[in-house]
């Protein structure tokens, strides 16, 4: 059985982002990476990889391993 959290979402990566852009914390993410001299926070990276269709939360919860999405 799936459940389908989030339609537009397409797993994990999508939804930690949207409640990183919710409370600010992309923007502290930026900051610090600045602060430290590093050109990007690695936030793309992470969220590319917590969309894997493979792992096994988007699979139950985000209907990844169907054809159709």
């Amino acid at each position: 059985m799936q459940i389908r959290l989030i339609k537009k979402h397409k797993g994990l990566g999508d939804t930690v982002e949207s409640l990183a852009k919710l409370t600010g914390m992309n923007h502290v993410a930026d900051a610090i990476a600045k602060g430290v001299g590093a050109e990007d926070c690695g936030c793309g990276a992470r969220k590319d990889t917590l969309n894997n269709p493979d792992l096994l939360i988007n699979k139950m919860f985000y209907g990844s391993d169907r054809k159709d999405s």
